[in-house]
């Protein structure tokens, strides 16, 4: 059977996300109004963000396939994606040029339910096999 915990963070990291989104690109505009950014500094923030929405698609959409059809090949590639996802989060919570507490708080939040699902479909990859 498709692992219930699993299909639920799933639905629950896809509305996350979305309001990560959002809340990200709108603290990166007022960075960018409030204080001095960098030349070239500000597109490469804008690029990763819209590169880390495409890649969360993705990744929600190989985990759901992959619970529901109960293969472990989107399961395993959806894990292969979380590695990417993963690192534009800790860029966000690092190494972006500005970090204010509002970056760390949305980060740490998505990077414990990367580490949730990860758990989650790696028992559920197991249990298909």
């Amino acid at each position: 059977l498709p692992s219930l915990p699993l299909q639920i963070l799933l639905y629950v990291n896809g509305v996350y996300y979305t309001l990560y989104f959002a809340a990200t690109l709108a603290i990166i505009v007022y960075k960018s109004q409030v204080f001095s950014y960098p030349d070239g500094f500000l597109a490469p923030d804008l690029t990763l963000l819209l590169v880390m929405a495409v890649l969360e698609a993705l990744r929600l959409y190989l985990g759901s396939k992959g619970n529901l059809t109960e293969e472990e090949a989107p399961l395993g590639l959806s894990l292969v994606v979380t590695v990417g996802s993963v690192l534009a989060s800790v860029y966000f919570l690092v190494w972006q040029t500005y970090v204010l507490r509002a970056d760390v708080l949305l980060n740490a939040v998505l990077l414990f339910a990367y580490g949730l699902e990860s758990v989650l479909k790696v028992l559920a990859i197991a249990a298909a096999v």
